[in-house]
């Protein structure tokens, strides 16, 4: 059995931003695959955004009830109805994004990706392994953060120093790439492949259900440290690890210079030909440009901002704002 050609997005809520329908349509565009869905929990509003999604042909939206979503998965790996308990606890919608997307990944296979990314090239190249995840650098893996090491925690406290130079520093991605190989490589939940009832997500619900109620509410717990402890499992022919360069080509807090304004924009510079998928991390320093992004904005910057430049690359015909 191969990975389905299909893509998953996840969204809690009504009002959809800008920047998230881009990541949809660059999917429809650029990813090769048959269905594009984005399943959302609320009733999505009747906007320019709603109605750019609606014409695309790829794109189909699925309204999903999480509950029985996490039930039926819950049930099928063998965790009864703990994942929907965690879900209704737990009201951050990153957490509950979390869970859905390794019960949607479990029952119906296909890739998963994060709203905050942009797809640069066909995914049908990662279709024939079993089921994939992808690492980026980091400075802080959880091994460390919960370590008593006076030596790990004076490494990392030194690669973070660095990393926020960089990330200050005209052009400081290019010194980040210069410097990459001391950071530590972590995997990242964003972007996931998978067959349908695969060991890997059978194994990462059930590792949620078992996760102590404590650690559920810590941010990241249920989703990239968690992955990182099911990914050990693995041999590396029955889960491949993509390279940072394939779905995270900026790292995480480096991920600010996508939005950087500077005279000269070297796109290509930044991307490589392994280069998939960009995860241009929302959640970290960018999540304050979400609110400002929208199709005047990027036809606006994109001879100047690598963010800008990238969503005009690879949305041919960019929808009107209203």
């Amino acid at each position: 059995m191969a990975i389905p050609r299909r893509a998953h997005f996840c969204w809690i809520g009504a009002s959809l931003p800008w920047a998230y329908v881009f990541g949809i349509l660059s999917a429809a565009e650029r990813s090769e695959l048959a269905e594009i869905f984005l399943h959302h929990t609320d009733a999505l509003e009747d906007d320019a955004r709603r109605r750019a999604l609606d014409r695309c042909p790829r794109v189909q939206l699925s309204r999903i009830d999480p509950i029985d979503c996490l039930l039926r998965a819950g049930h099928s790996v063998g965790a009864g109805d703990v994942l929907a308990e965690i879900y209704r606890e737990i009201a951050n919608p990153a957490i509950q994004s979390d869970l859905l997307r390794a019960a949607i990944l479990y029952l119906e296979g296909g890739v998963y990706l994060d709203l905050d990314t942009i797809t640069t090239a066909s995914l049908l190249p990662l279709l024939d392994a079993p089921q994939f995840v992808g690492c980026e650098r980091i400075v802080w893996p959880h091994f460390v953060r919960t370590s008593r090491s006076p030596g790990l925690w004076c490494r990392s406290i030194t690669l973070d120093l660095l990393r926020r130079a960089m990330r200050h520093a005209p052009g400081g991605w290019a010194m980040f790439r210069r410097l990459e190989s001391l950071y530590y490589r972590g995997i990242n939940n964003a972007v996931m492949g998978a067959e349908p009832h695969s060991r890997l997500c059978a194994l990462y619900l059930r590792a949620m259900a078992a996760l102590p109620a404590q650690r559920r509410s810590v941010l990241y717990a249920l989703g990239p440290d968690l992955l990182q402890e099911v990914a050990a499992q693995f041999s590396r022919d029955d889960l491949i690890i993509a390279e940072p360069r394939v779905f995270y080509p900026l790292a995480p807090e480096i991920s600010e210079h996508w939005f950087r304004v500077s005279r000269r924009v070297r796109l290509e510079a930044v991307l490589s030909r392994e280069t998939r998928v960009v995860h241009w991390y929302a959640s970290v320093r960018t999540r304050s440009k979400v609110a400002a992004v929208d199709p005047h904005y990027v036809r606006a910057n994109r001879d100047r901002q690598l963010y800008s430049a990238l969503v005009c690359n690879c949305i041919r015909n960019l929808p009107e704002a209203a």
